[in-house]
């Protein structure tokens, strides 16, 4: 029986992989950290401790504090901000007798900054929405100019670390977008972007030294609280779908190796279907699963037991097939304040009463 430590314990992000570990088959020992206490009371983690933002200086010594105290076999961090600063001082974590298995910083640095994925991924050829960077106001012209569409928009963001559409807005109104950067304090970050569908694919994969040990994609229907978002993205799903779609995968590995010659770890790249039905990508979630990764443990693929069971016992999954191993159409719905649900379309069509 091995003791994990799941940083950012009590967020969505990190309870899914706490609950999936706590399905695990092995009866494993999880606690938690996190520098929000009002989410670590809400964590189901064993043991839960506070921990400063990992962005400020007293983090080093008190996640080294805390990793001699209570020994863990394995950390692992589920937000782009703590896996890029915990990447950074991994030998002294390493030093602890603690585990990570995680790509190397080089890799983590080029993803959680998307304008330097998107060039990674333009330079190995891989179609992807044309991107520019705003340093300016005449850049922002030649953006509404270039990349506009028949409506005259593009889809601005920040480029900086951060999820859930950090900044993201479709705007065709050169006199918003300048005030919504200069709100931001972005001139210098944001990147202006052709508009694709709001239809996408996310395809989840967990690697070891270069080889792929299994991957499972997943359509998004909808985000959580979509509608109270200008940009209509949360990076929060609400219903997400089980898929195979042959060019989603082969997109998705091309961009891993665009950034990686030897991959190692988690890898999840987020696609959106261009208007010739072509998945784009639009980055790769790196080091960390996604929010709705318990969808995949209650359908029978268990990734983070999985990976956790690589990283501590040179375990691999016998699988029928390591690419999509789960049926497709299989439903996960979440909502606020209840228990997610998996389910099928018939399955809802079923309980409900249509009138």
């Amino acid at each position: 029986m091995s003791k994990i430590l799941i940083a950012g314990a009590g967020g969505a992000p990190s309870e899914g992989v706490i609950n999936s570990l706590l399905m695990g088959a092995k009866g494993d020992t999880v606690i938690g950290m996190g520098s929000e206490p009002s989410d670590l009371a809400l964590s189901k983690a064993s043991k839960k401790f506070y921990i400063p933002y990992a962005n400020t200086p007293e983090y080093q010594g008190k996640l080294i504090q805390l990793l001699n105290a209570e020994k863990p076999d394995l950390v692992h961090f589920q937000n782009d901000l703590e896996i890029f600063h915990a990447s950074l001082i991994r030998d002294a974590i390493l030093a602890t007798g603690t585990k990570l298995f995680m790509p190397s910083h080089e890799v983590i640095d080029t993803c959680v900054h998307k304008h330097k994925s998107y060039e990674a991924f333009k330079r190995a050829g891989i179609t992807v929405p044309r991107n520019i960077m705003i340093n300016d106001e005449q850049d922002l012209r030649e953006a509404f100019k270039s990349l506009g569409n028949v409506d005259g928009k593009i889809w601005l963001r920040a480029s900086s670390i951060g999820g859930g559409g950090k900044g993201a807005i479709p705007t065709n109104d050169f006199a918003l977008a300048k005030s919504w950067i200069d709100h931001y304090n972005g001139w210098g970050d944001f990147v202006a972007a052709e508009l694709l569908t709001p239809n996408t694919i996310t395809w989840l994969s967990i690697w070891h030294e270069g080889d792929l040990v299994v991957a499972q994609s997943r359509e998004r229907r909808s985000w959580t609280h979509g509608n109270r978002s200008i940009s209509g993205v949360t990076g929060v799903t609400k219903v997400g779908v089980t898929c195979a779609n042959d060019k989603a995968t082969e997109v998705a590995i091309n961009c891993i190796k665009a950034v990686s010659e030897k991959p190692h770890g988690i890898f999840g790249v987020d696609m959106a279907y261009g208007f010739d039905g072509v998945p784009n990508p639009t980055e790769i979630n790196i080091s960390r699963f996604f929010t709705t990764v318990q969808f995949f443990t209650e359908a029978g693929l268990n990734m983070p037991e999985i990976f956790k069971d690589i990283a501590l016992h040179g375990e691999f999954p016998q699988l029928e097939s390591i690419i999509n191993p789960l049926p497709n159409d299989l439903m996960w719905l979440r909502g606020m304040d209840t228990p997610p649900r998996l389910t099928t379309e018939q399955g809802i069509r079923d309980e409900i009463i249509f009138i």
